[in-house]
């Protein structure tokens, strides 16, 4: 039985032929998160999938439309010109693909919140306090995932983002179609147990650091690039343990196994209780100290959604409650 006409109407016009273009749906997404997260260990942890996984679908891509679009180097995959291109060319449209299905899934819910942050500030600032908002806001349904990612607001089915940027580091762009605040200016401190201080050699100058056992995130750019913000330029590799993430750095520096990097507002109850100790505080060589800026980040279209701008406004005076000293220029 044919399908009457007038029933088409609504469907738009277009060359139906192209369609056949389409990749395997799966190898464009894998595609798709290598590009985004520069690799394919952190593409396979973005998708929950293997790393083995995420190679067949690149080759399944490349054999599709015939054309190489990753090469695998030593130091990583990275996209050739012809992957550049292409992923700028379809990144948005997939963008949009999911941003339009959330909405469909989360359409009318004005009941939830999904919050992306640091898992320092999730551990340390933001777990002991999110009681207080519920308490305020009954009723809501409030889901916390901690990522020391930048934000993929697709991917993990994102409402905001929270996220400390170095202002010494590399720049931070805000994705087209977001919109962020700054929500406090915390220094970024060198820190340490009293007790690892005790055994070891003083420090008088940042360059002293490079004598010491540095606590490392996932990579050395951290202290590197903090360092150089003291203008100490290593001119040996840095060592030291790399612990991935800033709430075990944080950790280790507690129970004596070197100095740490954190900002003031994470790590203010441990410098306050006498657990862990700014080194270089008052030193002339290490002011002014290297600023960190935390930033509350959400879509554009959803910026002043009733839920998110209730957040966003409890989150900053929170802050600036403890902290009054934090507040960023005009905010």
């Amino acid at each position: 039985m044919l399908a009457d006409p007038k029933s088409q109407s609504n469907v738009p016009a277009g060359p139906i032929h192209s369609r056949r273009a389409l990749p395997p749906f799966e190898a464009l997404r894998a595609f798709d998160a290598v590009a985004r997260f520069g690799g394919i260990r952190r593409a396979a942890e973005s998708l929950c999938r293997d790393h083995g996984v995420i190679s067949r679908h690149l080759k399944t891509i490349e054999d599709w439309i015939g054309t190489k679009l990753v090469e695998r180097t030593p130091g990583g995959a990275v996209l050739t010109e012809a992957g550049q291109r292409y992923h700028r060319q379809i990144s948005a449209a997939i963008d949009s693909i999911a941003g339009a299905t959330l909405d469909l899934i989360n359409g009318g819910d004005a009941h939830r919140l999904r919050i992306r942050c640091m898992p320092a500030f999730a551990l340390h600032w933001l777990s002991p306090r999110l009681g207080e908002f519920e308490q305020a806001n009954p009723g809501l349904d409030i889901e916390v995932r901690p990522s020391d990612r930048s934000p993929d607001f697709v991917s993990y089915n994102t409402d905001l983002d929270i996220r400390l940027v170095a202002k010494y580091g590399m720049p931070s762009e805000i994705p087209e179609g977001f919109r962020s605040v700054e929500m406090a200016h915390a220094p970024i401190v060198a820190v340490a147990s009293r007790e690892y201080l005790a055994r070891s050699p003083k420090v008088h100058q940042p360059a002293d650091l490079l004598s010491h056992q540095l606590l490392h995130e996932d990579n050395f750019d951290r202290w590197r690039n903090w360092l150089a913000a003291h203008d100490v330029r290593a001119a040996v590799d840095l060592a030291g343990p790399r612990l991935w993430q800033g709430h075990l750095t944080l950790d280790a520096a507690r129970h004596g196994r070197g100095i740490a990097l954190t900002n003031c507002l994470v790590g203010a109850e441990d410098l306050a209780a006498g657990r862990l100790v700014e080194i270089g505080k008052g030193q002339p060589s290490f002011m002014p100290p290297a600023l960190g800026v935390w930033h509350f980040i959400a879509k554009a279209d959803r910026w002043e959604s009733r839920l998110i701008k209730r957040f966003r406004e409890w989150l900053t005076a929170r802050i600036l409650a403890e902290h009054p000293e934090l507040k960023p220029p005009r905010a």
